[in-house]
């Protein structure tokens, strides 16, 4: 995934301060060439960002009723400050106190900055011209009303004096004391990471390893019913987060509810990279990782297919995978489950903004294989902190005022210890996955790329299809997933979940909770676009899970004798579930 946070600093933060273009080397240092062109490239990125900015305008006639309703709404603002009861003017729970509403000042304050924000971002939807700019003037200015906010400020914010006072500054001590143990840790605490442990209270649903090479280790699930299906079930996990996603607690558990409706559960867990790994392609992830544990599946199971599943980048790489086996005439897939994955990325939604010829040429000369050392690492940290600013009001300023101007602790909650438990990526890995999919979206295309020396064909997925999309879903917008629908080539179904990326998917039936959308009965066919879909769509309560269970049945074959043991004589067990690798930190 492009790094946004740090795509966004040099596009619009610290960008005026840069050349347009980096100074030319003497003659003879050519040790110091690359780093020259990596400077050049982020010259030229900095440079065709403020040119397609600087052509952005707003229609005259707009800006005059922006104009006319700010001075109305401002002027009516500033009369009613002395008024009482004193009342904020729009919902919003960063100013739901009532410590906000308990003076003219505080009042007048959170609604002036509320009057203000509605304002910029009235005007960043006006501009007129170049679609890529104005998104990426439109994020910025979302970006700076969310770090404006007068609650983000100790000073500004009514509700952390008072705790202040009321203890004496202890609440202050305590914000500075989970500062710097954030700072030691590098990243901010978005819960109580001390009450999570992988293995103890996560990431608990038994099993053992049964393989393990360089980039992964395969996990095979203990059952909990007497009989499985004959067709075994492999998960492949997205490789830039922990496999534990689908295995959090046993309540929510992905993995659990699959070995309770009767299969037999594989799972890649990948192994977070260090500088050994600093070389390792896309190709090499295929190869030696998504190939070789669908070999491991089969040999160990007996069976001559599995079911599988892709989760985000997983379902990416998965999809390759089996279209590269395909052009080889193997076919190891009974059914294919690509849950939030792209594999056509012409609709990326805000991750499209970051990413051009100049942002994934700086990385392929910093960290890709034609960079000084070959290679490189993408810091997990950094991907994470990029995933954050995504929903900035969520991820980054509820925490600091709670953290750090209030002095609180932040909940214990399983999905954000998992969110914070971040993974590197190799380099050469990152920049071909950047300028092959969002940047020049080759996937989609037959034979544009070849993956593992094979041109690329995603037409051969002629397999049985489950494609899963998240309505609110920031990272993989729904129709980015739905267009996956016209390419693969077998059966296939959508379903579409309430809520976001991950909230959407992790959504176990006994909580009764959201609701999802299936094609009308009356559908034969898929159509071509999300809208058309979502015309016709049924919406139902509760989770899609039951969905996708019941559709997963029908490819499983029939029930067998659960394994007493597991992995097989060529494949021992190696060491108990959820193994070594995914111990590893960032």
């Amino acid at each position: 995934m492009p790094d946004m946070a740090a795509e966004a600093m040099k596009h619009w933060m610290s960008g005026a301060g840069l050349p347009a273009a980096a100074p030319v080397m003497p003659e003879g240092l050519t040790a110091l060439k690359p780093m020259q062109q990596a400077m050049e490239a982020m010259g030229q990125s900095l440079g065709s960002s403020l040119s397609s900015v600087a052509g952005l305008s707003v229609p005259a006639e707009a800006l005059k009723d922006i104009q006319q309703d700010y001075m109305q709404q401002a002027t009516a603002l500033w009369n009613q400050a002395l008024e009482q009861p004193h009342q904020i003017k729009a919902a919003d729970r960063r100013f739901d106190a009532p410590e906000w509403g308990s003076s003219p000042l505080n009042a007048f304050m959170a609604s002036m900055y509320l009057l203000n924000a509605r304002t910029l971002q009235r005007l960043a939807d006006q501009l007129q011209g170049d679609p890529k700019a104005r998104q990426r003037v439109r994020f910025a200015v979302q970006q700076w009303a969310d770090a404006a906010s007068p609650s983000n400020f100790l000073a500004f914010n009514p509700e952390a004096l008072k705790k202040a006072v009321e203890t004496k500054g202890a609440s202050l001590q305590q914000g500075l004391q989970h500062l710097l143990n954030d700072l030691r840790q590098g990243h901010m605490s978005q819960t109580d990471e001390r009450v999570f442990e992988v293995g103890k209270n996560v990431a608990t649903t038994a099993g053992t390893v049964v393989y393990e090479n360089a980039f992964f280790q395969l996990i095979e699930y203990a059952p909990l019913t007497p009989k499985v299906h004959e067709v075994p079930f492999l998960f492949v996990p997205p490789c830039i987060n922990k496999y534990y996603i689908l295995d959090l607690q046993p309540d929510n558990s992905v993995v659990r509810y699959l070995l309770s409706q009767g299969h037999r559960v594989f799972m890649i867990s990948w192994v977070n990279p260090d500088d050994s790994l600093a070389k390792a392609t896309w190709d090499d992830y295929i190869e030696q990782g998504v190939m070789q544990a669908i070999d491991v599946t089969r040999e160990i199971s007996g069976s001559d297919k599995a079911n599988m599943l892709g989760f985000c980048v997983g379902g990416t790489m998965l999809a390759c995978a089996l279209a590269t086996l395909a052009a080889q005439g193997k076919k190891p897939a009974a059914s294919l489950t690509l849950l939030t994955s792209f594999l056509d990325f012409s609709d990326t939604g805000i991750m499209d903004v970051f990413v051009d010829e100049a942002m994934v040429r700086m990385r392929e000369m910093t960290m890709g294989p034609t960079s000084p050392q070959g290679g490189g690492l993408m810091k997990g940290t950094d991907l994470a902190a990029t995933f954050s600013f995504l929903r900035p009001n969520d991820l980054v300023w509820n925490y600091v005022v709670g953290n750090y101007l209030k002095g609180e602790m932040p909940p214990a909650f399983d999905l954000l210890y998992w969110n914070s438990d971040s993974t590197n990526l190799p380099g050469p890995f990152y920049t071909w996955y950047l300028r092959n999919t969002y940047l020049e979206n080759k996937l989609r295309e037959p034979g544009a790329v070849k993956v593992c020396g094979v041109p690329l064909d995603l037409r051969r997925l002629d397999m049985p299809t489950f494609i899963y999309g998240s309505r609110e879903d920031h990272i993989v917008p729904w129709g980015g997933a739905y267009a996956s629908t016209q390419i693969v080539q077998g059966p296939k179904t959508f379903v579409l979940g309430a809520s976001g990326h991950i909230a959407g998917v992790i959504n176990p039936p006994e909580k009764k909770k959201r609701s999802h959308w299936t094609s009308s009965p009356l559908a034969r066919s898929l159509p071509d676009t999300a809208k058309e879909w979502m015309d016709t769509a049924q919406e139902k309560p509760g989770s899609w899970w039951p969905v996708w269970a019941e559709w997963l049945g029908k490819h499983a074959g029939g029930m067998v004798p659960a394994p007493k043991q597991a992995g097989s004589k060529r494949h021992p067990p190696i060491e108990a579930a959820p193994g070594r690798y995914v111990l590893r930190k960032a």
